[in-house]
């Protein structure tokens, strides 16, 4: 594993405007003053956390897919986020892993927050993705997927390691900002890995507040990183050495229970 670097975009986002906010985060990303290997987006950062599916869905191959494409090929890094989707008459919160050469993954939101009735506008995913990039394997995940862990479960049946890095995107509120920041350091102590998490700041069209709180969290369970309420712009490297070594030094997976999930 060689190192990663990773480059997070904690930002407000423009109400239902996916022309506004792909100008907002294209500068953003120009922003980043050194290379790196991986932009992480929040979720739905086209349009804010939004049940309006019909009106704002776009197909596969458009604006914001080939938005994406361009940003990968230009910024010679892959590039993740997740936005409304329209596909086979259903709509779907859709995560998108694009690579520099245009190759991609999808990745659809399993489960779906129903406080906001998102589980009647949108289709929930069944498969959860893992994508390699440098000897890395990632496994990004959607908001309100980090409060099951049972999903993000890193173990196999066979007691292997099936991700180094968790990554969740969010339109986490305020109000609840408090389990965000406990669950992201449990998802990464319980599963030995890195894991980011990435939310939004300001207010959405609905008057919820989000005051950001991204983060880098170690194997440890230690803050690499952590930034709450204003925008930000944060490249960090992360060291694939010294995950492993913590690994071998304690080696909790070899104790870990088995389960399957259906």
């Amino acid at each position: 594993m060689q190192d990663l670097k990773v480059s997070i975009i904690q930002s407000s986002l423009h109400w239902q405007n996916t022309s506004a906010n792909l100008a907002m985060f294209e500068e953003k990303i120009w922003q980043i003053e050194e290379s790196t290997d991986l932009i992480v987006l929040p979720e739905m950062f086209t349009t804010g956390f939004s049940m309006e599916a019909e009106k704002l869905a776009e197909p596969m191959n458009f604006t914001t897919f080939r938005w994406m494409r361009q940003m990968a090929e230009q910024t010679k890094a892959c590039i993740c986020g997740s936005y409304i989707v329209k596909e086979n008459n259903n709509y779907y919160n859709r995560l998108i892993w694009m690579t520099p050469s245009g190759e991609y993954q999808t990745y659809d939101k399993r489960h779906l927050f129903r406080m906001a009735n998102e589980h009647d506008h949108y289709s929930a995913g069944s498969k959860r993705l893992v994508v390699s990039l440098k000897g890395w394997r990632i496994c990004p995940l959607v908001c309100y997927d980090l409060r099951f862990p049972v999903f993000s479960r890193n173990i196999s049946a066979e007691g292997e390691f099936e991700y180094d890095l968790a990554i969740y995107v969010a339109n986490w509120p305020q109000a609840r900002v408090s389990a965000w920041d406990a669950l992201l350091q449990a998802r990464a102590i319980e599963n030995l890995c890195y894991t980011i998490g990435v939310n939004r700041t300001g207010e959405d069209g609905k008057g919820i507040s989000y005051n950001g709180s991204s983060a880098i969290i170690s194997p440890k369970g230690e803050k690499l990183y952590h930034r709450l309420d204003d925008e930000a712009i944060y490249t960090t490297s992360l060291n694939g050495e010294e995950l492993l070594r913590f690994r071998e030094k304690f080696p909790a997976q070899l104790d870990a229970d088995k389960f399957s999930i259906n």
